[in-house]
């Protein structure tokens, strides 16, 4: 359940959920990592922004692959946390894909307050 101050803390941010304008997957096709990858970060880590790319195209694997991902979550859940927790946290949420399909994971993961200085 979200608290009121993280609702009122991210109201101002503008959220972005799963952007795939980088992959090569036509948009009607299914993306089960991409999906999974989001849904997690998004029940885990109630992200006020939260991006999802998934870069495979740019490597040497097959068309409509999902091996390669971007993920940038702006949350509460960061604050206080320096930036290898952060990292270790998103990581062990997604350590099925990890284990799985995911052969590389790049992560940005900040506070609403660092998202807001970029």
């Amino acid at each position: 359940m979200l608290s009121s101050r993280l609702l009122q803390s991210c109201r101002h941010i503008p959220s972005v959920l799963a952007s795939s304008r980088y992959s090569s997957f036509p948009q009607t096709m299914e993306k089960p990592v991409e999906t999974s990858i989001r849904s997690k970060l998004t029940q885990s880590l109630a992200p006020c922004h939260l991006e999802v790319h998934n870069e495979s195209h740019m490597h040497a694997v097959p068309p409509g692959s999902e091996t390669h991902f971007k993920v940038v979550v702006v949350s509460e859940a960061f604050n206080g946390k320096p930036l290898i927790q952060r990292h270790r946290l998103v990581n062990d949420l997604l350590k099925e894909e990890l284990a799985g399909s995911v052969h590389a994971l790049s992560i940005q993961a900040k506070t609403p307050e660092q998202w807001q200085e970029k």
